[in-house]
């Protein structure tokens, strides 16, 4: 029931999405500019440049190390479908810092009602209010991982091949080896007769841990992660012994509210390729550099999200940019590119090539690979 569980939301949620962007796309195809319609799936992912530390880290969840103290904070977390939502009820930051062989995070969560219930490891933690990690270390949207944790402590982590949109199917006997966490709670545990300030997560990721199935290598100056945070927020009411979740007119829990660093635009964290950026860097004061190639790939994007929709309607995909309402050159600062598709009815390669740029391309499973000249 646990892989059933951690695999069912998403892909409700993704099915969800498909069968409303037929109206989006129909719009979208007579718009000069491309993307109307889609806004919210291509607004400009956050980003964050992590410094690098030597000192020794406590991971009690206090982060009051000076390395700590120094460490910027991102912004306060969204709505997970962005700007047109409300901002959430509670704020929550993230900050970070690394190591030779870690990834710190540190994560603070305004909470007025600390509460938990899962007490195991690999329970299904999003059933109560949780932090959650994503990270995809080579930017390719498969092989990526998902680190839960909830106000016990109680972690859920799990290794995904691809996408549960593509097929894919969590590994949740994956655990991040050499994982370690610290929390600090602002209040009283399960005691609804109080009210409580909130709590702090400290975690400490072996970098080692985040590969499967390809060579690790070490962060250099300016390498750069695909990560974005989540924090699962359910309605609850207090009742004499304890909390419970807040009921609808049918007598199930009201849907949870989802938080997030870097808006998704969708709600369904499993879009890798709109999580936002990490860059590494050992210098005080490096500006985050978006590369080229990050600005091409938005184009191979709208190819997939319109296959989706033409599949989904034709129970086959588009062989020819032109069903698909796309023009075979889109301009991109200074530069032509070329975006070309290779299709049959049952599978689909897209490319974006610029003189002088490594040509990248996407398939139908939503792998991003930048190919060889």
């Amino acid at each position: 029931m646990k892989n059933f569980a951690g695999s069912l939301r998403p892909l409700l949620l993704w099915r969800r999405w498909v069968g409303g962007l037929g109206v989006l796309l129909a719009q979208a195809g007579h718009a000069q500019n491309l993307f109307q319609g889609q806004e919210a799936l291509f607004t400009p992912p956050l980003s964050y440049v992590v410094q690098h530390t030597t000192q020794a880290l406590t991971l009690d969840g206090n982060l009051n190390e000076g390395d700590w103290q120094r460490a910027p904070w991102t912004s306060d977390f969204v709505d997970i479908e962005g700007a047109a939502k409300p901002r959430p009820t509670y704020p929550t930051r993230v900050k970070m810092l690394w190591n030779d062989s870690t990834l710190f995070i540190g994560a603070s969560l305004q909470e007025p009602q600390l509460w938990a219930t899962q007490t195991h490891h690999d329970d299904i933690i999003f059933k109560d209010n949780d932090f959650e990690v994503f990270i995809d270390p080579d930017n390719d949207t498969h092989q990526y991982f998902e680190i839960e944790v909830n106000q016990l402590g109680n972690i859920f982590d799990l290794f995904l091949p691809k996408p549960y949109r593509n097929g894919g199917d969590a590994l949740v006997s994956w655990d991040a080896p050499g994982l370690r966490t610290g929390l600090r709670l602002a209040g009283t545990l399960n005691q609804p007769r109080d009210q409580d300030q909130g709590w702090t997560v400290e975690m400490a990721v072996p970098l080692k841990a985040l590969h499967v199935g390809y060579d690790w290598h070490a962060p250099a100056e300016g390498t750069r992660w695909r990560i974005n945070f989540s924090r699962v927020e359910w309605d609850v009411r207090a009742t004499p012994t304890g909390y419970q979740k807040q009921l609808s007119a049918s007598g199930q829990p009201l849907p949870e509210h989802n938080w997030v660093w870097s808006p998704q635009g969708v709600i369904n964290m499993h879009y890798p390729e709109r999580w936002g950026y990490l860059q590494f860097t050992r210098q005080a004061g490096t500006p985050f550099q978006l590369p080229y190639a990050e600005q091409q790939k938005p184009y191979l994007w709208l190819v997939y999200y319109r296959q989706q929709q033409y599949l989904a309607q034709h129970q086959r995909y588009a062989t020819t940019l032109a069903e698909l309402a796309l023009p075979p050159q889109v301009t991109l600062g200074a530069q032509v590119n070329q975006l070309q598709l290779a299709a049959t009815a049952s599978q689909f390669a897209a490319t974006i090539t610029a003189a002088g740029h490594p040509t990248i391309r996407l398939n139908q499973e939503g792998l991003v690979q930048t190919l060889k000249p």
